[in-house]
């Protein structure tokens, strides 16, 4: 009788935990967030002028493990021969991946990487991503 008590409270108490587990998946690489919930639509944020010398790095939706979190904006020093991407989230099949964006070497060389025909959609759900057409 103690055996079964002991396992029913051991499930019970496993159970009460699942929301908070199902919210991260599994990835191959430690460093990427992926989670099952839609991050809030972005906030407006007003652009400061610009600074010579620094790039703007718009805000985000960070995930704390819990719940979504804003980030503010921020500039961020100019480093030659990158070009700054912004951080965003990507739908994927498994679920929201957040893309935490920063410093890439070469604009046009992450560009082809991600949208090869440059017609607005990414490689991996372009039918053609060789196609040179643009909508």
């Amino acid at each position: 009788m103690k055996t079964i008590l002991a396992t029913a409270a051991a499930i019970l108490i496993g159970t009460a935990f699942v929301p908070v587990a199902e919210a991260q998946a599994a990835h191959p690489r430690a460093d990427v967030i992926v989670v099952h919930k839609a991050p809030p639509a972005p906030r407006h944020e007003r652009i400061p002028a610009a600074r010579k010398g620094f790039a703007w790095a718009p805000g985000y939706w960070n995930w704390n493990g819990r719940r979504h979190e804003w980030v503010a904006g921020h500039w961020e020093k100019v480093r030659p021969g990158h070009a700054y991407q912004r951080a965003q989230w990507v739908h994927e099949r498994n679920g929201w991946r957040l893309d935490r964006g920063g410093w890439h070497q070469g604009r046009h060389q992450v560009a082809a990487r991600r949208d090869r025909d440059g017609d607005g959609v990414p490689n991996r759900y372009d039918a053609r991503p060789g196609n040179p057409h643009r909508y």
